[in-house]
């Protein structure tokens, strides 16, 4: 069984299976001479390019997944919703109303993303695993209300207090449409997936009890592989996770790993490593990595992961130094 796999099932394994968020990004010289020639939007859309890209890390570092080249707007445009990139994302803000009246994504909208895994399943080593991802109900949401990213997406916030049943009926209908892009990535080879909800940390407990864990469990729900979620910035509702039902729980570098796995109980956990450190120097990550592995205890089922995507300035070769520190 591929190391990440076994983990994610929390089966014993000698050492912790290790890949990183963003590690087909742009710390590495040859993913950006790859976008000096192709714009994003081109990047995302040509499975010749995302298979590329998402090979890059692997070629580099012994690692024990790749996770696909591709974007979370990805399946709202799928959905109709115009998508610019200006460098992040913007769109003409929508209603609740509007979002729930959304179709499904239309598949070949998808379909770059699905035949990317294809390619990138038959060409990685046996041993390593091919990750799919999607955004959550939650944070797909707060790009549709805002328009763009934001600080703390007020838009987001306004309409769960003024507006709870249409925001509810607009998280339903994504919940729908991403487990079903999730369902197509997994039969497309994906051995896992990840639900990125990167903005549900701007959310009350109240909140994501009510709206955002059940949209982002009924994206997981009875998915044919194993899966984890992430949500950074969440350790005030860190006890109300379980309820998204994932294998896994990704989690940031701001609260120790031993004590967050306590709170969440008999489930797996990845992380958390903060990216910074790989910004420092070799002794450093050395140490503060063995720091995160003693904290973990060798308990089955850790995945060696960073806090959150690695940092732009990253220099490559500091991580290949965490590689091998986890490896060793």
């Amino acid at each position: 069984m591929k190391p990440l796999i076994a983990a994610l099932r929390r089966q014993p394994l000698e050492r912790p299976p290790i890949w990183v968020m963003r590690q087909a990004g742009r710390y590495l010289p040859e993913y950006r001479r790859i976008r000096e020639q192709h714009p994003f939007r081109e990047a995302v859309s040509d499975p010749d390019v995302a298979t590329e890209i998402t090979l890059l890390p692997l070629r580099r570092f012994d690692l024990d997944a790749a996770i696909v080249f591709a974007d979370i707007m990805t399946p709202l445009e799928a959905m109709g919703v115009e998508v610019e990139y200006s460098p992040g994302p913007r769109l003409r803000p929508m209603s609740p109303g509007k979002v729930a009246e959304l179709p499904d994504p239309d598949p070949a909208g998808i379909e770059p993303v699905i035949e990317t895994i294809r390619r990138v399943g038959a060409q990685v080593a046996p041993e390593v695993a091919v990750i799919g991802f999607a955004g959550a109900p939650t944070t797909l949401l707060a790009y549709l209300l805002e328009g763009s990213g934001s600080k703390d997406f007020p838009r987001l916030r306004r309409a769960l207090v003024s507006q709870p049943r249409a925001t509810s009926a607009a998280l339903v209908r994504l919940a729908e449409a991403m487990r079903s892009y999730l369902s197509a990535q997994i039969g497309a080879g994906a051995d896992a997936v990840q639900l990125f909800d990167s903005w549900a940390g701007v959310l009350s407990r109240a909140q994501f009890a009510d709206l955002a864990g059940p949209s982002a469990a009924a994206t997981l729900e009875r998915l044919e592989a194993p899966t984890i979620y992430f949500a950074p910035a969440s350790g005030h509702f860190l006890d109300l996770l379980p309820m998204v039902g994932a294998d896994c729980y990704g989690l940031d570098w701001r609260i120790p790993i031993d004590r967050a796995w306590k709170t969440l109980g008999e489930v797996a956990v990845q992380g958390n490593l903060d990216p910074a450190v790989l910004l420092t120097d070799p002794d450093t990550i050395r140490r503060t990595a063995a720091r995160v592995l003693e904290e973990a205890g060798g308990r089955p089922g850790h995945v060696f992961n960073l806090g959150h995507g690695i940092h732009r300035d990253t220099p490559p070769e500091h991580l290949q130094v965490l590689v091998e520190t986890v490896k060793g």
